[in-house]
């Protein structure tokens, strides 16, 4: 999912150097929204895991 945000990252940028400003903002916002999204999956994820209390794997 980071990996989207920073694709539309990369888009918004070669954007706003080529002077397309609307395609450009609109991009910022999709990689924004995914950032957010990606950080709140991850904060989720982590606090499952933590009360879920997964006991360390030995090989």
């Amino acid at each position: 999912m980071l990996g989207w945000a920073l694709t539309f990252l990369i888009v918004a940028l070669i954007a706003a150097v080529l002077g397309f400003g609307g395609i450009a903002g609109v991009s910022i916002e999709i990689a924004k929204i995914i950032f957010f999204v990606a950080v709140v999956l991850f904060l989720i994820s982590a606090i499952v895991g933590i009360f879920r209390g997964r006991s360390p794997t030995v090989p």
